[in-house]
């Protein structure tokens, strides 16, 4: 089962049918994920309860002055099948800079800047815009 992946959809269909928020099932790769999400402006905020099992994740979602969902596009990269890493120096740059790409490092889940400007390479989870 991928996780990430379905983490992904789930904020894209809630993004296209306009819902406030979701609820998930709380992980640490979610929470990075969700983290790099917010400091980049692409959802308001997320929070995790605890509820004695896994816990859950409510991910507040961002909609621009139109009422249109921020996240215009989001791509899974790597994914179980086909695994994609890059280097420090093959960060791929989304729309001239304008999209975020987002890494699993050594030191955690990153955006792509970030990981360029520790010069950390790592496994290519997601682009979006």
């Amino acid at each position: 089962m991928d996780t990430i992946g379905e983490f992904l959809t789930r904020i894209r269909n809630a993004g296209q049918a306009k819902h406030e928020k979701i609820d998930v099932p709380s992980s640490n790769v979610r929470v990075g994920l969700a983290q790099v999400l917010q400091d980049a402006g692409y959802i308001r905020s997320f929070k995790v309860a605890k509820d004695g099992r896994q816990g859950i994740m409510r991910v507040y979602l961002k909609y621009n002055g139109k009422g249109q969902h921020v996240i215009t596009s989001l791509e899974r990269v790597s994914r179980p099948g086909k695994r994609v890493y890059v280097g420090s120096e093959t960060i791929p740059v989304v729309r001239s800079g304008f999209g975020v790409t987002i890494l699993s490092t050594n030191k955690g889940i990153m955006s792509g800047a970030k990981a360029k400007a520790e010069n950390l390479g790592g496994e290519l989870l997601c682009k979006l815009w």
